[in-house]
């Protein structure tokens, strides 16, 4: 495979490499991670006011970030994509809820 082909190759002929029982798993666990984070979060958690939502933006920012991964990995250029599009990315205004933050990403 040269340098070429690996620009050549298209995403919809890659799709098939990630199983549907391979994503589920994968869901699952980063589901269990996200609550692990989150209790950890909760039991070590020393501030004033504490946000739940922060705990709920770790759980889904856990699943997002599995689903990104699982959709970049089979194409090169569609991960270089992501790259250039997230790298672009940026706020004006400062976001105050985390939760927004999780569905902006």
């Amino acid at each position: 495979m040269t340098f070429q082909d690996i620009f050549k190759s298209s995403f919809l002929d890659n799709v098939t490499s990630v199983n549907p029982l391979d994503m589920v798993i994968a869901l699952a666990l980063a589901f269990c991670l996200g609550l692990f984070i989150f209790f950890v979060y909760k039991k070590t958690f020393q501030g004033v006011l504490y946000s739940s939502s922060f705990g709920v933006t770790l759980i889904a920012l856990t699943m997002i970030t599995t689903l990104v991964i699982l959709a970049v990995t089979s194409n090169v250029v569609l991960s270089l994509g992501m790259v250039g599009a997230l790298s672009i990315v940026r706020f004006r205004t400062a976001i105050k809820e985390p939760l927004d933050i999780a569905f902006l990403f």
